[in-house]
């Protein structure tokens, strides 16, 4: 569909009432408009009529500093599902109860509860992984209505030993998620999870499908050969040459034929200054590479060393073991497990560590699954058009748990 607008189209930079066009063409004259922009419109259409006696619409629009990408398919119904439902991100609450919960002879996890204790629980599930948890994490939730629970996996954050590889798989991650779920006496969950986090939500709620009440999942990383090869082989630092130096300078030249075995030789050193050394390089280059735009605050992040170990340590040890999945489509095969669960997807345009290839490919294989592309985004949950679609499919799922209850 194409809407031409006249001259007399106004621009405006506020709005009330407003009603959300889906990503619709515009062909708008000497305007700033981007192609596929979404519009908030102050009110309806009105009309106008020229000297010529032709009348014309008149419209007042607001545009956004954020472009969502949608799909063809039911296009205007699940835009319409979005339109009124809050994107900001919620005050920071604090926890009502934390603790730790021995999960293995080895390891013992932190674990959170905030928000509201009677609520419909959401467990966050975190990226890496060995990225760990933190306060921001609670405030893509509605406090009121949601019980939110945050853990660290093994080795990450808080949760003890830090930084430990053994008893560390993918399939120990989901029997612990289960252990924590039934030690919080939850029966069901909502499942939230982005990079890393979006891979453990699948693993697990294609485990677990009966224990699973939606899922909102960013940044998709199915864990192939191919995603793991774009980023850490050589394919990204065609974006990001900069970056890729430092990463791939630390590697003599006759072990750069696999930079993660490389890696994992020295993130395993006997000498703790060589583990620290590779796993802030390591954990640079991922920093350096998760903003559209960058972020020093982020990259910053690569300079604690307790963080950087653990992350980079656990990434590698998952990353040369192949997530422990016994097939590079396992998650993909998998997706009849879980084609019933209300599910929204949301994927940065530009997103360098998690490629949106991924993410399409998932699409492809579920497409029941609302699918959001946010067209001036990259990688990281923090930036503002994914913070939006995040927050969005989170309130999408309250209002369907709410009018269940009605």
């Amino acid at each position: 569909m194409r809407l031409g607008f006249s001259p007399n189209t106004l621009l405006s930079q506020s709005f009330s009432s407003s009603l959300l066009l889906p990503s619709l063409v515009f062909s708008l004259s000497n305007s700033q408009l981007l192609p596929h922009s979404r519009l908030h419109l102050q009110h309806p259409l009105s009309l106008k009529t020229n000297s010529s006696g032709r009348k014309s619409a008149i419209i007042r629009m607001h545009k956004v500093d954020h472009t969502i990408e949608s799909t063809p398919v039911n296009l205007m119904a699940r835009e319409q599902e979005f339109t009124e439902v809050n994107r900001n991100l919620y005050p920071n609450v604090e926890p009502y109860s934390a603790g730790f919960l021995k999960v293995s002879d080895i390891h013992t996890l932190y674990w959170e509860q905030s928000g509201n204790p009677n609520g419909h629980p959401v467990v966050f599930i975190h990226g890496g992984p060995g990225g760990g948890t933190g306060p921001s994490n609670r405030k893509f939730f509605d406090p009121e209505f949601y019980r939110i629970i945050l853990f660290d996996q093994r080795g990450a954050g808080k949760s003890t030993p830090h930084a430990c590889l053994e008893q560390n798989t993918t399939w120990d991650l989901i029997d612990d998620i289960e252990k924590l779920r039934e030690h919080l006496q939850i029966p069901e969950w909502q499942v939230f999870g982005g990079s890393w986090g979006s891979t453990l939500g699948l693993a697990y709620s294609q485990s677990h499908p009966d224990k699973v009440t939606g899922m909102v999942l960013r940044g998709i990383f199915l864990l192939r050969k191919k995603e793991i090869d774009w980023f850490y082989e050589g394919g990204a630092a065609a974006i990001f040459p900069d970056a890729w130096e430092s990463f791939r300078d630390l590697i003599p030249e006759n072990e750069r034929g696999c930079f993660v075995d490389a890696y994992k030789k020295r993130l395993n050193s006997d000498d703790v200054e060589i583990q620290y050394g590779a796993a802030r390089a390591w954990t640079k280059w991922e920093m350096m590479t998760a903003h559209l735009l960058p972020n020093e605050e982020n990259i910053k992040r690569g300079d604690d060393d307790k963080f950087s170990l653990a992350f980079a340590r656990i990434e590698n040890h998952y990353f040369v073991n192949k997530g422990f999945l016994p097939s590079d489509s396992y998650l993909l095969d998998n997706v009849d497990k879980i084609r019933h669960i209300n599910t929204t997807i949301v994927q940065g345009r530009y997103d360098v560590c998690c490629p949106m290839m991924s993410a399409w490919d998932l699409h492809k294989a579920w497409p029941e699954a609302d699918f959001r592309v946010v067209a001036d985004a990259g990688h990281s949950a923090n930036e503002p058009g994914i913070t939006a679609e995040l927050v969005a499919a989170n309130e999408k799922l309250k209002n369907i748990i709410k009018n269940k209850g009605n």
